[in-house]
């Protein structure tokens, strides 16, 4: 059992992931389990491929339940690999679909993962689900940013995309546990991403994620390949774009994801470097 994070150089940084290599023999409630004592939001569960030494079948579990694709546990599994086999790509079969992932060295000798998102989707949601997001987190209509209106996102998972029209609006989040996570239930949400927007590229965004038992995600992979595809769908971004998204600050946990869209491919390009967390004495 293997702890890393990923989005961040620094163990303290990013979103600490658990990462087990080689998952064969072990049963869904064996896996719900060690993700439970863990206690990160998710825990990835590799089966190596008979077909192929770099490819793997993969599982994440949070303390709750499975999801169907997490990107942080995804980017901490593709850098526990390389540091033992070395740089390269590597082909991860998920629930969601095949993610291809490539692995480079950096001049620093740091790993670097991309991963590549499944065909990602881009839906309209109620306005009455909308309202209700808003009562579940303690925010009021006129405080969204009116360019960037609200949407499902999907690219691998589910997400929610609010825009807060301040920094000091998204900086501020104390929301009610109970409720939020049974409106993502009814909607099939894996998190609720909040973003505000810095610039035309760059972007803060904090990921609310009570039903996989956590108050929030420090650095969500999944969440930022669904936001990609939000931006390019909504014309916020040219076709052909590199965006910064900032996430985790607000928990002590600061992390850098870097969302690449390319002309001609729906999918989207997540990066970010990693590191392995110390383990603590007993």
């Amino acid at each position: 059992m293997l702890r890393y994070t990923a989005f961040s150089t620094d163990p303290g940084g990013g979103n600490p992931a658990g990462v087990v290599l080689d998952a064969r023999g072990l049963s869904d409630e064996d896996m719900l389990g060690i993700a439970a004592e863990v206690g990160y939001s998710e825990t990835a569960f590799l089966i190596p491929s008979s077909s192929g030494e770099r490819r793997f079948d993969v599982r994440y579990f949070s303390p709750k339940a499975e999801v169907p694709f997490c990107g942080h546990a995804t980017v901490a599994s593709a850098i526990a690999l390389a540091e033992r086999s070395g740089p390269g790509e590597l082909e991860f079969r998920t629930p969601a679909g095949t993610v291809p992932v490539t692995v480079a060295e950096g001049r620093d000798g740091s790993l670097r993962a991309t991963l590549t998102s499944v065909e990602p989707k881009v839906e309209g949601v109620a306005e009455a689900d909308v309202r209700e997001a808003l009562a579940a987190l303690g925010w009021a209509g006129d405080e969204l940013d009116a360019a960037l209106p609200p949407r499902i996102a999907f690219a691998g998972a589910r997400h929610l995309v609010l825009a807060a029209g301040t920094r000091e609006r998204l900086a501020e989040l104390e929301y009610d546990f109970d409720r939020l996570a049974a409106f993502m239930r009814r909607l099939d949400l894996t998190t609720v991403q909040l973003v505000w927007r810095a610039s035309e590229t760059v972007f803060h965004v904090r990921d609310p994620f009570p039903v996989g038992g956590v108050v929030e995600d420090p650095a969500t992979g999944a969440a930022a390949a669904a936001f990609g595809a939000y931006a390019r769908e909504l014309g916020l971004v040219p076709e052909e774009a590199l965006l910064t998204l900032h996430q985790g600050e607000d928990m002590g946990r600061p992390g850098v994801l870097t969302v690449e869209l390319r002309g001609g491919d729906p999918r989207v390009r997540v990066s970010g470097a990693g590191a392995r967390i110390p383990r603590t004495p007993e």
